[in-house]
């Protein structure tokens, strides 16, 4: 009988570098900021509003009031400060602002030149801040707008606000003012109507005087 020795078998290693392995990032809970996408129930939801809270000798806390992207429905929750949260895996890309009628938010994609619609729902409350040429970031999510980023600074004329007051200064307290997109902030009391002024559309409020 004729012993044959069995060849051993030669076991290759695995590049790990081969192999790429995608979590969604993560975050804590109090790091949560009004517009963040993350994950409940394994469902994009947009912050709408956030408040941190301490109720006495309780653990802190975030209450959370969230707008399901798939849905289109708006709920509240509430978690820990210390809980961490998945965000949603988004896509941004930069577009430029073409023109806003009844249908949406005409935008182009700077790079392919494809034109794109935005909808009430992707742009929220930051419309009256979108003007014409502008640039701003389209968050994508499954291959749909979900949300917009402004530019941290854009100039506008302020077109309505009270006179100046005697001995007005930089320290001075503030007034209302109407700007040319027809939006109201609060500006020091030495701005005067026809000024330019530099604002931050992300939180609507005056940074300084145009140069």
């Amino acid at each position: 009988m004729t012993r044959h020795d069995a060849t051993p078998q030669v076991i290759t290693p695995v590049d790990p570098r081969r192999f790429r392995f995608i979590f969604p990032p993560v975050m804590k809970a109090s790091d949560i900021r009004r517009g963040h996408v993350i994950l409940i129930d394994r469902q994009p939801c947009r912050v709408m509003d956030f408040t941190h809270r301490t109720p006495g000798n309780l653990r802190a806390f975030v209450q959370l009031r969230l707008r399901n992207l798939v849905t289109g429905n708006t709920f509240d929750t509430r978690l820990s400060a210390t809980e961490f949260v998945d965000e949603a895996p988004l896509e941004t890309k930069q577009f430029q602002v073409l023109y806003a009628d009844h249908g949406g938010v005409h935008v182009m994609d700077t790079t392919t030149y494809e034109q794109h619609t935005l909808d009430g729902d992707a742009v929220g409350d930051q419309a009256a801040w979108l003007q014409p040429e502008m640039q701003i970031q389209v968050e994508w999510l499954n291959g749909r707008p979900v949300g917009i980023e402004l530019p941290s600074v854009i100039e506008l004329t302020v077109m309505e606000t009270s006179p100046v007051m005697r001995g007005a200064t930089k320290t001075a307290s503030t007034k209302s003012a109407k700007l040319s997109n027809g939006v109201t902030i609060q500006v020091p009391e030495f701005i005067t109507e026809g000024e330019r002024v530099r604002v931050d559309p992300r939180e609507g409020v005056y940074l300084e005087r145009a140069k």
